[in-house]
């Protein structure tokens, strides 16, 4: 197999732990895998430097300075390697086998380090490089960085471009866990996640892949979470399946919308859930919700709008912090799903404007991590699908 390891940085926290990183590449490497390594700054470095730039610097010292945790990792790593035998090598901005390099206007420039990476990936036979992770080299050979998690988008860019068989993420945690081991009690780990959950909840702070990381992840590119003392590349943690695709979609049938009001129902205990059970009980399926202050909205299947209407109007005569219940026929939605969305300043905008320019109402606008709904008249849903397609496809 050809493996991509990434080593975070409270995995390489210590002497130990760096002993334990070499351990299992070494291990690895021994079994006749073909193995590269990616190295983030031991421990919290890269915090400590940047807390330490008290002072006026230009990007360019700057990223050179926070460099020098991963620059120090691979040197200690590589010795460490060096040790048990095997032919490693660290590989950073300005070597000859660097990899990752970014365009004048600082964006990853594909073409380059896929070319690059390619090379470095012919050379497997032979070493095992140690790569700092986080870095890339700019058009001038100047440091610069892949920004807040960019070990996790090195390694699995990386994976991509020289057709790893699989990435591996060590880390400090036993895999993706159903809750954060530091903060609930019997927290497990999740043998299987999908690129689609683990993004949405990247996006809202699980710290386990960074988000951008999952761009590159192809469908035939096996990533997989392990913890640092788990001391096997090839075996355990969370596998993380599928592949993160931009998709625009629209709902091939019309919803109606149903809103309950009430006073201050957004501080009334329990109301959603008591709603959302009496749809429930009643084999209704809730497309999507929506609250505001005094209101809360249920879109469902407009071929079960009246039989919704009747059961929430029930809650309604029951619950005397409700006023009414009232229904919209004919509506349809348009989604945009993709994983870039929250890292494009002004997509809602983007979104938002073309739509209303043509005289398009918008019935409700509904966001998550990594889409966005947007819910118009019926009569208008091929025009709306039209104008996102014309400012999402290009």
């Amino acid at each position: 197999m050809r493996v991509v390891a990434k080593f975070g940085g409270t995995s390489l926290g210590s002497g130990d732990r760096i002993n334990r990183a070499a351990d299992s590449v070494a291990d690895a490497v021994a079994q006749g895998h073909e193995i590269a390594v990616v190295a983030s700054a031991m421990g919290n470095t890269t915090d400590e430097l940047l807390d330490e730039i008290e002072f006026e610097t230009e990007e360019t010292d700057r990223a050179e300075i926070v460099s020098m945790g991963e620059r120090t990792s691979v040197r200690m790593l590589k010795a460490a390697l060096a040790a048990r035998g095997v032919d490693a090598v660290f590989v950073e901005p300005g070597s000859e086998r660097w990899p990752v390099f970014t365009d004048g206007d600082g964006e990853l420039d594909a073409e380059r380090t896929k070319a690059a990476a390619a090379e470095l990936a012919a050379q497997l036979d032979d070493v095992v490089p140690v790569i700092t992770g986080f870095l890339a080299e700019g058009p001038d050979g100047n440091v610069t960085t892949l920004g807040r998690g960019g070990s996790d988008t090195t390694a699995v860019m990386l994976g991509n471009y020289m057709t790893a068989d699989e990435v591996v993420i060590v880390t400090d945690v036993e895999g993706v866990m159903t809750g954060d081991p530091h903060v609930v009690e019997g927290a497990r780990n999740v043998g299987e996640i999908s690129v689609d959950e683990l993004r949405n909840l990247s996006f809202r702070g699980a710290e386990v892949v960074a988000p951008s990381a999952l761009s590159y992840k192809g469908e035939n590119l096996s990533v997989r979470v392990v913890h640092y003392q788990h001391g096997d590349l090839l075996a355990g943690g969370t596998d993380i399946i599928g592949e993160f695709e931009s998709l625009i979609d629209m709902r091939e049938e019309p919803l109606a919308c149903l809103t309950v009001a009430g006073r201050a129902i957004r501080n009334r205990p329990g109301i959603l859930q008591d709603l959302s059970t009496a749809l429930g009980d009643s084999d209704i399926n809730v497309d999507a919700v929506a609250s505001g202050m005094d209101s809360v909205t249920f879109y469902v299947d407009e071929t079960v709008a009246e039989r919704a209407e009747n059961i929430l109007h029930r809650e309604v005569i029951d619950e005397e912090s409700l006023s009414s219940v009232t229904v919209d026929d004919d509506v349809a939605v348009v989604r945009v799903m993709g994983g870039e969305l929250p890292n494009q300043p002004g997509v809602i905008r983007t979104l938002v404007d073309p739509i209303a320019e043509a005289h398009i109402n918008i019935h409700d606008l509904l966001t998550s991590a990594t889409s966005v709904a947007v819910f118009v008249d019926w009569s208008d849903r091929e025009k709306t699908l039209d104008i996102v397609q014309n400012e999402f496809d290009n």
